[in-house]
């Protein structure tokens, strides 16, 4: 199948950062040059703090979507929080045309919900109120009724909001969006979410943004350590008697 990838290249301008200060001293962000998507999936992946979310909200602004959330031109803050890292990259896109950007990050998503609903903007979720749906079914929604496209969808951290069962519907609504042009770059915690076929997936270790495999990746193998000797991690935390 042919890659959608509008979103070319991100890469760092010319001079110097101070990597005294956030977010230029987290260590992915100090020693960035450039990052290049190769494909229509991309996953970002690393532990609390990584800089993970950091990059995936200077894409965002890159592309001229709210740091907050939404799509572009939604403009609207609640406050301003977000780093000043996009204003040290430049983004290569491709000629292709797209026609819908989206950035859906958890921990605002209600800002957003309240913002679509003050504008009167539901009329593009189906006049539902995402506010009388939970965190997770108001996520569904929005993916059944407004990404729907050709566009660039930027998720961070999506699993917060879905259950076992919709993060697998998760990766339906991706294959169906792929066939129609979407180019898709998540930041996730999620074995579930992370198994995508076929996607590109870039661990942050060490401070280094490095290509992987889904097994290898430590969100995978952690967890499934974990499942099979529930007891024995559980009795190493201190949890149990259990000898």
């Amino acid at each position: 199948m042919k890659e959608n990838i509008y979103l070319r290249k991100i890469r760092r301008r010319e001079g110097e950062w101070d990597s005294s200060k956030y977010p230029f001293s987290i260590p992915v962000i100090r020693d960035f040059t450039d990052f290049r998507f190769e494909k229509s999936v991309t996953y970002i992946v690393g532990g609390n703090g990584s800089g993970k979310s950091t990059l995936l909200e200077a894409i965002a602004i890159l592309l001229r979507i709210n740091p907050e959330g939404g799509s572009r031109h939604f403009n609207f803050h609640t406050e301003e929080t977000h780093s000043s890292l996009h204003e040290a990259l430049i983004a290569s896109q491709a000629s292709l045309s797209y026609q819908d950007t989206y950035f859906f990050r958890a921990e605002s998503y209600y800002n957003v919900i309240s913002e679509i609903n003050r504008r009167g903007l539901n009329i593009y979720y189906d006049h539902l109120n995402l506010h009388e749906f939970s965190h997770g079914e108001g996520f569904m929604a929005l993916l059944e009724h407004r990404l729907t496209g050709k566009g660039i969808y930027i998720f961070d951290e999506p699993e917060a909001a879905l259950s076992f069962q919709n993060q697998l519907q998760f990766l339906l609504w991706i294959k169906d969006v792929v066939k129609k042009g979407a180019q898709i770059i998540i930041a996730t915690h999620s074995p579930v979410i992370l198994s995508y076929p076929g996607a590109a997936i870039h661990e942050i270790k060490d401070g280094q943004m490095v290509p992987t495999q889904y097994r290898d990746c430590s969100a995978y193998r952690d967890l499934y350590g974990f499942l099979l000797n529930r007891e024995g991690c559980l009795h190493e935390l201190g949890l149990t008697n259990n000898k």
